[in-house]
């Protein structure tokens, strides 16, 4: 006797509603990038001066390498969200949707620090989106749907439970990534981008594979961290950073024990700007910062990692130890002023700079007009105790090239954070990789 067939209706079960609702604005993303090699047929002759002297007659090939990702449409106009990884370098992006629509898309704009990029198509019809949804109620043991393209295999759908929250993991290229949403779903790199959602189909991260020694684990961004960075990428096609006025330096134990704090935990206040959002609030210089809003600081990246979450305008609660005492401020964060690079170069860095003229090249003799002119080195500063010079030329800040004085603006408040910075110096015809110890 045959068993009678279960109604189609009863086996839609949320996950089912949730991915037929969802599926149409997820998209594949193929991206092509150009890579220029330099092919010599006797670089294996072990002779360094020999393979230098034939790449003259050996010129620099193109070739094109393509990748796969996924991404997840988020309005009407067209805007796509997906990881920075997989759009970074590429020369042409190209987008398929579920009904096999196919669009070139341009890139926006892009974070390599939350990973997360937005790129764009244009369509003469309407386009399907997801609702996002909020990252700060999940639950773990709840359920997530994951869907994306791995290993080419467009629109596949996984299912598995949220396993941790707040999970800090070191990615391929060595960057430490942060506040991650834990899955116990596999995420290949064809997952990139794609969207992690809810029972309700509503988007609560976006799946990232940065960590691919991975097995039966995955990872996600959460949601509510992405929308700021989403909003600023689409606005500026870079993300703005919150800039509370200060400078902050690693708490020692020997540094936390002269102040009479118990710990060692948080960062203390080295600098505060006059007429910045921490100066107007009352906070001071020696101050100890051990939370920001309701998250405790252990560390000098704990505290940058939690700043990176707030933009321009948006309200912050900053706990500090002072004097025995704990005392909580709410500051406006602003996004920091361009002209303070000057100052921040000199008291951080302890250097000067201008723009290269014919009279500055003439002066110091130089070779170059890319980059900018160190014109004054402080006495006992970082660069100083490393043997800058006036006259030497700054060409790159970390991975940032220096071509001019815009350049350099944008990179010394980019790298202001970092405990080291890694600088490109020309004298004369030379050039000098040295990092510089603030």
């Amino acid at each position: 006797m045959l068993l009678p067939a279960v109604h189609a209706q009863e086996r839609r079960t949320p996950v089912v509603i949730a991915v037929e609702k969802v599926s149409p604005a997820v998209v594949n993303i193929n991206t092509e990038e150009v890579i220029r090699q330099r092919v010599n047929p006797f670089s294996d002759s072990g002779d360094e001066f020999f393979d230098r002297f034939f790449q003259d007659f050996f010129p620099p090939q193109d070739y094109k390498r393509q990748s796969l990702g996924s991404g997840v449409i988020i309005d009407t106009k067209g805007y796509i969200l997906t990881n920075e990884h997989v759009v970074s370098r590429a020369s042409t992006i190209k987008v398929t949707l579920s009904d096999n629509r196919e669009f070139d898309a341009q890139l926006i704009g892009a974070d390599p620090r939350s990973d997360l990029a937005i790129i764009k198509i244009i369509s003469d019809k309407p386009l399907p989106y997801a609702r996002m949804g909020a990252s700060a109620d999940i639950m773990i043991g709840e359920t997530v749907i994951a869907i994306g393209n791995p290993f080419g295999l467009s629109h596949t759908v996984t299912t598995g439970i949220i396993s941790a929250v707040n999970r800090s993991i070191k990615g391929e290229s060595g960057r430490i990534y942060s506040d991650f949403i834990q899955i116990d779903a596999s995420i290949n790199p064809g997952n990139s981008g794609g969207p992690l959602l809810n029972i309700s189909g509503e988007v609560i991260g976006i799946n990232t594979a940065i960590y691919q020694k991975a097995e039966g684990i995955g990872f996600a961004i959460p949601i509510d961290r992405a929308k700021r960075i989403i909003n600023d990428l689409i606005k500026y096609g870079e993300v703005h950073e919150a800039w509370l006025g200060i400078f902050v330096q690693k708490l020692t134990p020997p540094i936390a024990k002269s102040f009479g704090y118990p710990s060692s935990r948080g960062v203390i206040i080295s600098k505060i700007f006059k007429g910045g959002p921490s100066d107007r609030a009352g906070l001071r210089r020696g101050d100890i910062i051990t939370s920001v809003g309701k998250k405790e600081v252990k560390t000098i990246a704990d505290y940058y990692d939690l700043i990176y979450g707030y933009g321009h305008g948006d309200r912050i609660d900053i706990t500090v130890f002072r004097e025995g005492e704990r005392i909580t401020v709410n500051l406006a964060a602003q996004r920091i002023p361009e002209e303070l690079s000057d100052e921040i170069a000199r008291e951080w860095l302890g250097i000067s700079v201008e723009e290269i003229s014919d009279k500055t090249a003439k002066k110091y003799q130089l070779f170059t007009t890319s980059g900018v002119l160190i014109t004054g080195v402080e006495k006992g500063g970082a660069a100083g105790r490393i043997g800058i010079e006036p006259g030497d030329i700054l060409r790159q800040i970390n991975q940032s090239k220096i071509e001019n004085l815009k350049d350099f603006k944008k990179s010394v408040i980019s790298a202001r954070k970092g405990s080291s910075v890694l600088m490109l110096i020309q004298r004369g015809r030379y050039g000098y990789y040295v990092t510089v110890e603030p």
